[in-house]
């Protein structure tokens, strides 16, 4: 992939991203995951914690203070240079209003 079809894809995302918060996001019951964040996931290759924080209107710095981690490490787990470990991943769930299971 070349530098500019990257900056373009890393637009179209950013542009779901913000079509997506122009609603107010709804955390549903359950360990069911919106139609929104699936499509993140599945369609652009976002893994589900950052589809999620998307979702949810919230920055990396947000999530991360609420969830006791740094963003840089933060950051590291939703490129998926970090493997997001069990424990991680519970107080990620937490710092959003989510079930874990939402995350996996």
């Amino acid at each position: 992939m070349t530098d500019k079809n990257a900056i373009i894809e890393h637009t179209q995302i950013q542009a779901k991203a913000a079509q997506i918060n122009t609603k107010t996001p709804r955390i549903p019951e359950g360990d069911y995951v919106p139609h929104e964040v699936v499509g993140l996931h599945v369609q652009d290759g976002i893994l589900l914690a950052r589809a999620w924080r998307e979702y949810l209107g919230l920055t990396q710095a947000e999530v991360a203070e609420r969830a006791g981690i740094t963003q840089a490490a933060l950051s590291q787990m939703e490129s998926g240079e970090a493997k997001l470990r069990k424990a991680t991943r519970e107080k990620l769930a937490r710092a959003m209003g989510l079930n874990p299971e939402q995350l996996v």
